[in-house]
């Protein structure tokens, strides 16, 4: 959701949505527009998309609230907080079916509004987390013993272990640098080093992998591969003197 949440508010009756609005506003949300039937809310949408709809089950005219939410769920996924002064069961399972964020109940205090819509915004950050992690996971590269296969441009493109120059960290990212690309990974560089092959690379510094046998020159703090100096912690570096010993 954008930094001013847009919330529609669909309800008949005009005295209640008009003390919505100004509350919303209030609480520094953006309210796209005041409709009082469902079909007219239908075309309110498709013109300007809120992030929110505040729906009233009990509408007038051919269609109510809940079967407002069916349609409009059909072309969008927009969650919806429902607003009911008459909360019988059957409406109730009905509006179970469309799975809303949550129920208020009229008439209701400013804190039930208020509380309804930071929850909704809270479970629609937590689900957008959760499918960003998912979608993480299938961008992860096959690692195998003499190439990795990495997501690049929308596709798996297969990169040679000895064409990569080194790995360097970019927080929950590493980045491969090969002989003529680079390649931003979704991994971190501790992951990397468990899945890469030993005997090629080695870790020198808590930002970096090397292929050992791109290695141009070791200095006191430093290695050069490709005129790129990369820095070895003090940490590494015998292990480091000790691996270029028995290449």
């Amino acid at each position: 959701m954008g930094q001013q949440v847009k919330i529609l508010i669909v309800e008949d009756e005009m005295v209640i949505a008009s003390n919505i609005s100004i509350q919303l506003n209030a609480l520094g949300y953006e309210v796209t527009g005041i409709i009082p039937r469902g079909d007219e809310a239908l075309k309110s949408i498709k013109h300007n998309q809120p992030d929110i709809v505040l729906m009233d089950i009990s509408l007038k005219g051919d269609i109510d609230g809940i079967d407002t939410v069916k349609m409009m769920q059909n072309d969008y996924d927009i969650p919806v907080i429902y607003l009911t002064a008459n909360a019988d069961d059957v409406n109730f399972n009905r509006a179970k079916t469309t799975h809303p964020y949550a129920f208020i109940s009229k008439p209701f205090k400013k804190l039930d509004l208020q509380r309804a819509i930071e929850l909704t915004i809270s479970q629609v950050h937590c689900r957008e987390d959760t499918e960003s992690n998912a979608t993480m996971a299938n961008t992860a590269p096959f690692i195998l013993s003499d190439c990795i296969f990495v997501r690049h441009h929308e596709k798996m493109v297969k990169v040679d272990i000895k064409d990569i120059l080194y790995i360097e960290a970019e927080r929950n990212y590493c980045r491969i640098y090969s002989k003529d690309k680079e390649y931003l990974l979704v991994m971190t560089l501790k992951d990397m080093d468990e899945k890469l092959p030993q005997r090629h690379f080695i870790r020198v510094h808590r930002s970096f992998i090397v292929n050992l046998s791109q290695i141009d020159e070791v200095a006191t703090s430093h290695i050069v591969i490709a005129r790129k100096a990369i820095p070895v912690s003090k940490a590494l570096k015998e292990e480091l003197l000790n691996r270029l010993h028995t290449i």
